[in-house]
């Protein structure tokens, strides 16, 4: 059974993107099964935020994607027993430039990940892909090495706004470089019920992705904003939260709808 290869994308930043791609693998891991992480956006805030000190660290993704160092020699253990995490520091953004040059180069992510998963005697049941804020060639590669698509979008007034690109960009990988990749779902992000903008924001994605939004809904939480900081995923920081409570239900809404 091979591993359900999932990249969280958005082109706009500060949409729960990293938050997301965090806290569902935490919860993935959390009911059992096994996960790998790879964190695809130069920024790192997924490495930070699973606990891992970038300073010490002996190689990350770039590493892997320009310099062909195997995976397996980068990958670390995070705070959670089930979850895995392939880091990334500033180097990564590097990779973005040195890549353009490359043979293949929309293949080198899922290359590398291929030759990982073949040393592998027990296979992961999850890989989550948090991607770069951009449509550039990191993300392409992530699409190439998936199987889904989850896009968050935050309940804000311009949310429509840049999802038909994004749109074209799946579309486009689909049809010329991976046609197994599908689009999993919207996840509808930092809702906060007490705004009609939320509400009419999340009415408008629903009425024109019909079927393809998440019953999941990530509410703006003070908790879940907190946690990165002390470099834990929501489940371990405060396991009582309404962020655990929401991203718990996310997990199994994932399991359900790739299964």
């Amino acid at each position: 059974m091979l591993a359900h290869i999932i990249a969280v994308t958005n082109q706009k930043g500060g949409v729960g993107k990293t938050t997301t791609a965090v806290n569902m693998s935490a919860c993935l891991a959390d009911s059992g099964k096994r996960t790998l992480l790879i964190d695809l956006d130069p920024q790192g805030n997924a490495t930070s935020g699973l606990g891992i000190d970038k300073e010490s660290l002996q190689g990350n993704l770039y590493d892997c994607l320009i310099n062909k160092l195997p995976m397996e020699k980068v990958v670390r253990q995070t705070v959670m027993k089930k979850l895995s995490i392939v880091p990334a520091t500033m180097d990564v953004a590097g990779a973005a430039i040195e890549l353009v040059n490359m043979k293949d180069r929309e293949h080198a992510l899922s290359g590398s990940l291929m030759q990982y998963m073949n040393t592998l005697k027990k296979p992961y049941d999850y890989i989550i892909i948090d991607c770069p804020p951009s449509l550039g060639l990191l993300t392409i590669n992530a699409l190439v090495a998936a199987d889904f698509v989850l896009i968050p979008v935050q309940c804000e007034f311009y949310a429509l706004e840049g999802l038909a690109q994004l749109m074209q960009t799946v579309e486009m990988v689909r049809s010329s470089l991976n046609n197994k990749l599908r689009l999993l779902g919207l996840l509808m992000t930092m809702y906060d019920g007490r705004t009609n903008l939320s509400i009419q924001v999340t009415e408008e994605v629903k009425k024109y992705f019909n079927g393809q939004v998440f019953k999941t809904i990530i509410p703006r939480n003070v908790r879940l904003g907190e946690a990165p900081s002390h470099g834990e995923p929501i489940i371990l920081y405060d396991p009582h939260s309404r962020g655990t409570e929401v991203y718990k239900k996310l997990a199994k809404e994932v399991i359900r709808r790739v299964s």
